[in-house]
């Protein structure tokens, strides 16, 4: 046996023990691209991304690494310029390269569908139907202990939507172009989002006008919402911090201004912002939307187009 054909063994047996080797290793960086997880659920869809990056990069290194291979292995020697030896269809291979990208769609798609149902995502499906499953499974995914810690995470325990944590119950609604929050517990209202930390929160969304999407980053949640229908929806915030709020709809001229913090705290701070928001009174949120559009309207110069006045500031008793 010659140099050539040992290295070409060698390099065989090398490149099929680095390729899933380094796949996996790729896959696990992906944690590292993302926000720290601030929620429960944010670890379904991290290991969702992890798992498509590792299974990216194998199918990448692979057919790269095969291009590779022909050409160093498997090139014509100097000088040749003769044809290449005929070669028919093989319908053994054409079955296989055929059979095993379908097969890798399927496994993506289950993979994704079960993570899309764990969340407690309602889909159009569900919203036309007026389907809102009551006490919906949003989240297999624990808190964690230590959140100073926990990235990139580490395997935990799931636990089911009907755990016995207590349930923080929020109502959210959705308006051009603001977000407004009512907390039942102390009836009050705000403009920013207040969550306890390491407690399973209820949201119930409304929109006032016009289709918005709730999406939170660094939670990867995302709930689009549907005027005339409330959709509850579930998640345990985890991570104590600062967050911000979007709207993932285009829903009008200003919906760029539809941003909204998130604040999540310890049980103790949050209660406590509960109990001093209700000793003020209501008085007019700051209206990014409303300010520009009225510094509009007073243009001497009009534009023609028409533009959709925005819902007046709502009266809140905290920003």
């Amino acid at each position: 046996m010659n140099i050539r054909k040992i290295l070409n063994i060698l390099t065989l047996i090398t490149g099929a023990i680095a390729l899933p080797i380094t796949s996996i290793w790729i896959g696990k960086q992906a944690y590292f691209w993302l926000p720290p997880q601030a929620a429960a659920e944010s670890q379904l869809i991290d290991d969702l991304i992890s798992f498509l990056v590792t299974l990216g990069a194998f199918i990448f290194l692979g057919v790269t690494g095969t291009l590779m291979y022909s050409v160093i292995f498997h090139r014509a020697e100097k000088g040749d310029t003769s044809d290449g030896p005929p070669i028919e269809g093989n319908v053994t291979l054409e079955v296989v390269w055929t059979a095993i990208p379908i097969l890798l769609v399927f496994w993506i798609a289950g993979y994704s569908y079960q993570v899309y149902e764990q969340m407690g995502i309602q889909g159009p499906m569900e919203l036309v139907h007026l389907h809102n499953p009551m006490g919906m499974e949003s989240a297999y995914a624990a808190p964690v202990e230590d959140t100073e810690n926990s990235f990139p995470p580490s395997p935990r325990p799931p636990f089911p939507a009907s755990s016995s944590l207590p349930v923080e119950k929020i109502d959210v609604l959705a308006k051009q172009w603001a977000w407004v929050f009512h907390y039942p517990e102390k009836d009050i209202t705000s403009t920013e989002l207040h969550l306890p930390s390491d407690r399973r929160v209820r949201l119930a969304l409304k929109s006032e006008d016009v289709l918005h999407g709730f999406y939170i980053p660094a939670f990867r949640l995302k709930q689009d919402i549907i005027p005339n229908h409330t959709i509850d929806f579930e998640f345990t915030p985890i991570r104590i911090g600062q967050y911000s709020l979007t709207d993932s709809q285009y829903s009008g001229t200003y919906f760029a201004t539809m941003q909204a913090d998130v604040v999540v705290e310890s049980p103790e701070d949050y209660h406590q912002w509960l109990a001093q928001a209700a000793t003020r009174k209501p008085s007019p949120a700051k209206n990014q939307a409303a300010s520009e559009y009225a510094q509009a309207s007073h243009q001497t110069v009009k534009t023609g187009w028409a533009t959709v006045a925005p819902a007046a500031p709502p009266l809140v008793n905290a920003s």
